[in-house]
């Protein structure tokens, strides 16, 4: 008998890597805009970016601010004029959503847990870069449902955005429910705020530095299965 009935899988950072889709999508708009750029400056984008995104999931600032401010301040700190972060961010946005890269072979773990699990996608994206990476990636054809924070009005690590999800799900036992994420303070935050079970995603072996219950650890997404059944 499984373990679990239903599991939540971040996107971002689990499933796929989203750090050389987010490299992909910065060096594209620095050709288009015809901006030199090196490498401490798509390092410094990067951190900045995940700042926003914390901050976003801690209900500091709004998504709106996030999508705009991580670009405006990169320009002000590199001197970058004459481009919108209006402008920037739109072509942004579609070529993150152009390219997508599987973590662990993602996909045929997911595929091959299709048959005994309903899963799910979970994730904190826009919708519009998350719907195109979740077709072209395929992982909309296997999955049973996509939860975007987007569309639900609340982001993990609330637990409005469970409610929501299992909304959507109907008939949730939370004993039989896990999620797995990258994130301690969204995917695992969210998991302990929602009472369900969780499993971190620690590819790099990151010590635990939150105050969070994690349920099950993993450094590979291959290690699920020791876990589910």
């Amino acid at each position: 008998m499984n373990k679990f009935d239903i599991l939540l899988w971040d996107l971002d950072d689990t499933l796929l890597d989203f750090g050389q889709s987010e490299n992909h999508a910065i060096t594209s708009c620095f050709d288009h805009f015809k901006i030199p750029y090196f490498k401490e400056m798509i390092d410094r984008y990067s951190t900045i970016n995940l700042s926003y995104w914390k901050r976003f999931e801690k209900g500091e600032i709004a998504k709106k601010e996030v999508l705009y401010g991580r670009f405006r301040q990169l320009f002000q700190e590199f001197g970058i004029k004459n481009i919108q972060p209006e402008e920037f961010q739109l072509l942004y946005q579609e070529e993150l959503g152009s390219t997508f890269f599987y973590n662990d072979d993602s996909f045929e773990i997911c595929r091959k847990l299709s048959d005994d699990f309903n899963q799910y996608i979970v994730t904190n994206g826009i919708v519009i870069t998350q719907e195109k990476k979740l077709r072209l990636s395929k992982f909309d054809q296997i999955m049973d449902g996509i939860c975007i924070s987007e569309k639900l009005g609340f982001q993990k690590p609330q637990a409005q955005f469970f409610e929501k999800c299992f909304e959507l799900i109907g008939n949730v036992d939370k004993e039989k429910v896990l999620i797995i994420g990258d994130s301690l303070t969204s995917d695992i935050k969210g998991g302990n705020n929602a009472g369900i079970a969780t499993c971190w995603y620690n590819p790099k072996k990151n010590e635990c530095q939150e105050n969070v219950v994690v349920n099950y650890e993993i450094d590979s997404l291959n290690q699920i299965f020791d876990i589910i059944y």
